[in-house]
């Protein structure tokens, strides 16, 4: 007889949706290798967004309890890892073993952020047009409207948004290598938005940042674009220790 689904509270959908099925995999509900319904079956036996269990089932597949096989559909893993019993998981409040390793890589990854985004917006004051500030200020409206849209749509308006201040420094290598960081980058942030609570509404940082870099201001544009960075850096690194 299939186990019953876990019900979910008033609070963050997705991590509630991953320990939903996380149950229902531990408790036998699918088989090794067995298919799972599809996302909108799940979603409707939940209660919940489609997107919400295609992010659930991203994160299991991540941690070797599902595959996701494209053009076939989701299944159970053949071997499914060592799952930690909850007492083993570490004290009510504290963050888990995977959970560290991720804000850990995290913070690698806001590191090299860090390096190519301040020197960007320093370059990009000295040669941005007025066009290009039209540019911008569309950018950051996107950005603002995505904010209810669901992290992978506010992350994607985000990153839209420093990609463009990024071009604007008019160096090829530095837009290169943010490119080439840009899947690694939006992972972690949607996995940050996703579950981190405290995060600060920087609207104000990057609102800043815009007008520092009409003025044509670099070290405002720096100064901007540093504060944004560290203030999530503070945070990520709070959590890390």
């Amino acid at each position: 007889m299939a186990a019953e689904p876990t019900r979910l509270r008033h609070g963050r959908v997705v991590p509630q949706v991953e320990g939903a099925l996380r149950d229902m995999l531990r408790e036998g509900r699918w088989g090794p290798g067995e298919r799972l319904p599809n996302e909108v079956m799940l979603a409707a036996e939940l209660g919940v967004g489609r997107s919400s269990v295609r992010e659930a089932v991203r994160l299991l597949a991540r941690d070797g309890l599902l595959d996701v096989r494209h053009g076939s559909g989701t299944f159970a893993a053949p071997t499914a890892p060592e799952q930690a019993a909850p007492e083993q998981a570490g004290t009510a409040g504290e963050p888990d073993l995977p959970q560290l390793l991720r804000r850990a890589r995290l913070l690698e990854v806001y590191e090299v952020r860090r390096a190519l985004e301040v020197e960007a917006a320093r370059l990009a004051a000295r040669r941005t047009r007025p066009e290009d500030v039209a540019r911008l200020a569309a950018d950051l409206k996107r950005r603002q409207e995505s904010a209810g849209a669901g992290p992978a749509a506010f992350v994607d308006a985000d990153l839209e948004f420093h990609r463009t201040v990024v071009e604007l420094s008019g160096n090829a290598v530095l837009l290169g290598l943010f490119t080439s960081v840009l899947p690694v980058l939006r992972e972690a942030l949607v996995e940050m938005v996703t579950y981190e609570t405290r995060l600060p509404d920087l609207s104000h940082a990057h609102a800043e940042l815009l007008d520092a870099l009409a003025r044509g201001d670099a070290a405002a544009a720096v100064a901007a674009t540093a504060a944004h960075l560290a203030s999530v850096m503070a945070l990520v690194e709070e959590e890390v220790r």
